[in-house]
């Protein structure tokens, strides 16, 4: 599949300014007659309530699905469209799958996501979550083009720490909020799929927000998001000169030695 028609996946730790990479890609995709999902998060839905268990049984579990999707719905410029489109995919595929028609849950959950995003020139999706069943992401949507967003280890932490709202899984120590950065980031360096360049893309925040990674990502997928640029802000301050754990600085400079490939 070529860069242009390849879906998208932003990958990223929390609070490493994938919301707003997601917002320009949203942006972009949708003046060009493509559509991308901020929060979208189908594939991961599917992965626990689309599994061969649930189709064997004939009964997709479209109640929690859609449930989820509506308590915390995406957003974006297509949102409510195509929120209102997976509505009647799911409820359409879960007919079938009650009338034995469907008996491949892999299989089913890659046309769902198709059919999701049907009509758009291409499509893509930003949850943060992925960087965490990458095995799973990889068997729904084969084809993919993951890009992963990183930022500075110490600029994510003060920022998790600051974070307002009912988040019960926020870390409340600075060295915690280090450690969850770091485990977020580990599942990409074991994965094998993300040493190939023509697969996955690794971009820096701050050198998004400068245009640099932003140019590199343009290439990559093949779609100007350049003329875009405005809708970043780059707003570290002066996190990167704390001192880290060794342990962290060496994963910071992995990661980064990754934008080279």
């Amino acid at each position: 599949m070529s860069p242009a028609t390849a879906p998208v996946l932003l990958l990223g730790a929390q609070r490493s300014g994938t919301t707003a990479l997601a917002d320009v890609l949203d942006h972009a995709f949708a003046d060009t007659g493509g559509m991308f999902t901020i929060n979208g998060k189908l594939p991961y839905l599917l992965h626990r309530w689309c599994t061969q268990a649930d189709v064997t049984g004939r009964h997709l579990r479209v109640d929690e699905i859609l449930h989820a999707l509506h308590r915390k719905p995406p957003y974006g410029r297509n949102s409510e469209r195509w929120l209102e489109n997976v509505d009647k995919v799911l409820r359409t595929a879960a007919a079938g799958v009650a009338d034995g028609h469907v008996t491949d849950a892999t299989e089913l959950r890659r046309q769902l996501v198709r059919e999701a995003y049907a009509g758009a020139t291409r499509y893509g999706d930003k949850y943060n979550e992925y960087l965490l069943e990458l095995d799973q992401l990889a068997d729904t949507l084969p084809d993919a083009h993951w890009v992963l967003l990183v930022r500075h280890p110490a600029a994510a932490a003060r920022s998790m720490l600051r974070w307002t709202g009912d988040r019960p899984w926020r870390p409340g120590t600075w060295q915690d909020a280090l450690e969850k950065w770091a485990a977020w980031h580990r599942p990409w360096l074991a994965h094998p799929a993300t040493r190939d360049p023509s697969r996955t893309t690794v971009v820096e925040y701050a050198r998004v927000c400068a245009g640099e990674d932003l140019g590199r990502l343009s290439r990559a997928i093949g779609l100007d998001l350049l003329p875009y640029a405005q809708r970043l802000a780059e707003r570290t301050g002066e996190a990167e000169r704390e001192r880290l754990p060794e342990h962290i600085t060496r994963l910071w400079q992995t990661l980064l030695d990754l934008r080279t490939l």
